[in-house]
Formats: structure tokens, sequence, C-alpha cells
């Protein structure tokens, strides 16, 4: 049956304004690329330009020199086109694996507009790709990786077709799948992926590079402080590795939307220097030093982890997020505004609201994908739920809980978290005033919905929302998990919570059981450690 498509909004996410672990062993230096803007790419390497902070950056050298530089990896980037001539990516261009949705062929070449506004996924694409020693701009993350182009984000409105389309297209021929877009980042947006859009997505997850799963990369969203990115389906999905985005002294760029599905972050602009923008290809064979926002931080870390599938073919979609969990790194990431600090979950895991387990870490990525042992099988488990709708006060929270048995002696049971869902319906004078805050019985406490001044609802609320967070990862899920409602407002508010359910989403055997430990410290040996105390 065909349905008349209705059209959404969907918004780039380009902010436009006029130690490897020791697993590595000793690394002898490469050579630094030649490309003329490689000293622009503070993010490869931090030496301290433009007054950076040294060895901030992406660790990239090290994976290099582990021999790892994306070969026989291919991501698409859907956005606006990709300028498939430029001499720094046609070379590694991947004409099979390219569309054009936005007008339907098979050339996704950004089509030409006065200000270069199509410039979008031309710039994503040479993070990930751009050719080595060249003379041509810079250098890709994963720069022996191929590039496909899916040109979707083109047309007047998106439709759910054309989102499907983008996102199921040669699931077998694409690895990775990066995405710098997402709902309006206006601090009012509640939206996610529509149906086919999402059957799309679990059917990658679940059946693409033939079974292993694709990846599909996220940015966080641009929304500043004003908005929560557990609002936007998309990057709050667990389908989706979220990635936010530091500046080159550590701190938030003042863009950066915070929320607990965050998994980790990249870099991007945002300090006062112009030449700290994100350095890469552009439009008809030229290059630019001020890529921005999160929508450049999201293909950098597709780059990051097709040098992880190069040195791994065989991970599976939920090993690159426990890959991601484990190598990401604190550095020295800190909130600007001393809003979230870094706290550590119920089993010695650091994380921090604004950015996730910390800054990817390529070498040790790689390392330790080398060493990788899929993780066990992955179990659904509804936790229990409150059903009867409560009162929400103006001046007090209300709290809710639920004691959970993880679905014990059943074929679901979950003893060892990744991902956990709050499924919340509520309803309030001001949805932007309502503060959720979900407590595990490890005692994590995460921020899974934040106020939104611009967000001044009051009619649909949350209906069955769900509000994910990724801070419980490897903690036990038994016992009581609480769930604070409140607003956070000078003006009497009034609402309803009308239902939560807790999802809990992991494993029954512990995850990382085979894999040798070599470094003492590593976050690795730190919760394989606490597993086995508990087993004990």
């Amino acid at each position: 049956m065909a349905a008349q498509q209705s059209g959404f909004v969907r918004v780039k996410r380009g902010y436009k304004p006029l130690k490897v672990e020791t697993l590595v062993g000793p690394i002898s230096p490469g050579q630094d690329p030649t490309d003329p803007y490689f000293n622009f790419q503070w993010y490869l390497k931090n030496t301290g330009q433009n007054g950076g902070k040294p060895k901030l950056d992406l660790n990239v050298e090290a994976a290099w020199a582990q021999g790892v530089t994306g070969k026989n990896v291919t991501t698409a980037i859907m956005d606006d086109g990709v300028d498939y001539m430029h001499p720094d990516l046609k070379f590694n261009y991947n004409a099979r694996a390219s569309y054009d949705f936005s007008s339907n062929d098979p050339f996704p070449y950004p089509r030409y507009t006065d200000d270069w506004f199509n410039s979008h996924g031309t710039r994503c694409a040479g993070e990930v790709s751009a050719a080595r020693d060249n003379d041509v701009c810079g250098v890709g993350v994963a720069y022996d990786s191929k590039i496909a182009g899916i040109r979707m984000l083109d047309q007047p409105y998106m439709t759910d077709l054309i989102e499907a389309n983008s996102m199921g297209h040669e699931p077998h021929l694409i690895d990775i799948y990066s995405a710098s877009w997402g709902p309006t980042d206006d601090g009012k947006t509640v939206d996610g992926p529509r149906n086919a859009t999402m059957r799309a997505i679990v059917r990658g997850v679940n059946e693409g590079r033939n079974g292993l799963g694709n990846i599909y990369v996220w940015a966080s969203g641009d929304g500043g402080e004003d908005d929560d990115c557990n609002c936007d389906g998309y990057a709050a999905s667990m389908w989706t590795v979220s990635i936010n985005s530091a500046i080159n002294d550590g701190q938030n760029a003042h863009y950066d939307e915070s929320c607990s599905s965050t998994l980790a972050s990249t870099f991007s602009n945002g300090a006062k220097d112009p030449n700290t923008g994100v350095a890469t290809t552009d439009l008809y064979g030229k290059c630019t030093t001020t890529h921005s926002g999160t929508s450049a931080a999201a293909p950098e870390a597709a780059g990051v982890f097709a040098l992880a599938l190069e040195a791994n073919p065989q991970l599976t979609w939920r090993d690159i997020q426990h890959l991601t969990v484990l190598t990401s790194k604190r550095n020295s990431l800190f909130d600007a505004k001393g809003r979230f600090h870094w706290t550590m979950n119920g089993v010695g895991l650091e994380f921090n609201h604004l950015f996730g387990f910390g800054v990817l870490d390529a070498g040790a990525m790689v390392a330790l994908a080398k060493q990788w042992r899929t993780v066990p099988a992955r179990y659904h488990c509804e936790g229990g739920s409150v059903k009867e709708a409560m009162e929400i006060p103006s001046d007090r929270s209300v709290l809710l809980k639920i004691n959970t048995g993880a679905c014990a002696g059943s074929d679901t049971e979950v003893r060892y978290l990744e991902h956990v869902q709050a499924v919340i319906s509520l309803n309030a004078t001001r949805r932007g005033d309502v503060e959720l805050f979900l407590t595990s019985p490890m005692g994590t406490r995460s921020m899974i919905l934040s106020k939104r001044v611009n967000d001044d609802d009051h009619r649909d609320g949350f209906t069955k929302w769900p509000f994910m967070t990724t801070h419980t990862w490897g903690e036990y899920p038994h016992g009581t998990w609480l769930l604070e409602v409140s607003f956070n407002s000078q003006k009497p508010q009034h609402g309803f919570i009308r239902e939560w359910t807790l999802m809990l989403h992991g494993t029954r055997d512990p995850p990382y059981v085979g894999l040798p430990v070599s470094d003492p410290h590593s976050k690795l040996a730190i919760v394989k450690k606490a597993h086995e105390e508990r087993k004990a």
C-alpha cells in the first residue's frame, strides 16, 4: 500500500555564524603526513598550536603506527552530497555504495548555491577519508578507508521514506553511517525516527554487515545548554553512537547539548582563534579550516571506528560501543560552566553528562580491537513499571521506585547492563521546566531530562518517550531504581507523570571474561575486576 509521506524538518548540525594502553608497547614515532593542512588538524595531533592543550587529540598516530589506516572499510556520509571529484577524496570514493535520494539517481553530487550551503557532506567526508601525502588539504582519520555519499538532506522536507532508504542503503557494502543532522535544535522540539526509519535502523544493527550490524554514528546536537539531546530520538537511540564535541583546550563547545545518552566525544570548533575550527576538504577541490559544530565531531568518530574495523573486521555494532566505553579517556575534558563533573559509576567507569565516557582514543581502541572477543548475547528485560498517574507538585520532587529482579529466572535476564531506558508518559503546564533523574541500584544518578527554557509546551508532554542513559554501563541492574520528577521553575507549575516503564538492556554473562588484561590500571581491568568480585 502506498501511503502519502508527510514532510518534516531535519537540520544539518554545523554551527555557522557569518597514552595508548600498555597493550601496544613502544611505538616508533611515524612520519607526520606532509599534507599542507595537517598542522591545522589539531584534533589529529595537538602540539599546543593556536592555544590548544598538547596531546589533547584523537591519538590517531598511535593507531597508524600499528599499521591501521582504515583499509577495506566504507563509511557513508548521509548528508547534502559529497564532492566525489575532489582530488583529496576521489580515490577513496566508493561509487557502488553511494546514492542520491534527494533527486533519485546514483550521483550524490552537491547542488550548487552561491553561499556554498551544501558543503556540509563534503567537509564531513574529508575528516574520515581524505588521502594522505598528496599535497592536497589535510588527511582523514582513516585515510585508506572508503567514503560513500548518500545525498538525502537537500530537499524542502524530509520524509520517513527518504530517511529509511538512506539508513538501509547497501548495508553489506557500507560499514558505518555518519549522520550530522537531526530534528531542529531549538530547545523545544521532541522528535525522532518515524516508523520506517526506526525499522531500517533496527534492521541495520541486526542484519547489516552480514549480521555483524551496521554502526550508526550521530552528532548529539547543536542546541547548546538550552537543549537536551535526550529529546532527539536519533541521538538518544541505543542503536546509534551519539558523539558530543570538545574544543582544543578541553572545554565543551558553547553549542554542545548535554544528555545521558551520549557515549563519547571528539573535537570541533569553538575556541576564540579562527584557526581552531576543523580543517578538511571543501567543495570544488578547495580546503577549509572552519568546519564546525557537533557536525564535525561525528565523522571523526566514524573515522576512528573505521580504524577499529580494519584492526578487527569481526567486531559487532555492540563491540564498537563496548570498545568506546573502555578506551575513551577523560583526558583534560571539562565543563566550562562547572555544571557537570566527572563521576564514577558502580563498576568504576568515569562518565560526564556532557562528554559521555570521554574522548575517543584511536590508538587504544585499535590495540584493544585486535585482542577483542565478541561480547555475549544481549537481552531486553522489562524491569517493571509504575502505571498509576501521580501528581508532580510545584515545589518538590515526586519519587517513583521500581524494585526489579531484572527478569531473573526467565530467558531475558540481564545481569550486566549496557543501555537503560526509562519510557515515560507525562504532561505538564510547562514541559520545559520538568527535570528527570534516574538512580540505579548501585547509586549512579543520571539526569535523563534537563530544563529546556525554550520549551513551553503544555499540550503534548511526553508519550511513551524512551529517555536513555549509558552511565550505568557494566553495572548490575537488580534492586531498586529511583525516578525523581520535579519542576525547575520560578513560577508554580503543575503536571502528572502517567507512566514509567524501566527497560534494561545487556547481557546475562559477564562481557569481558575472555579478554586478556595487560594494563592493571585500564578501564577494562577495573570493570573486569568488579565483575569477577561480584561473581565470587
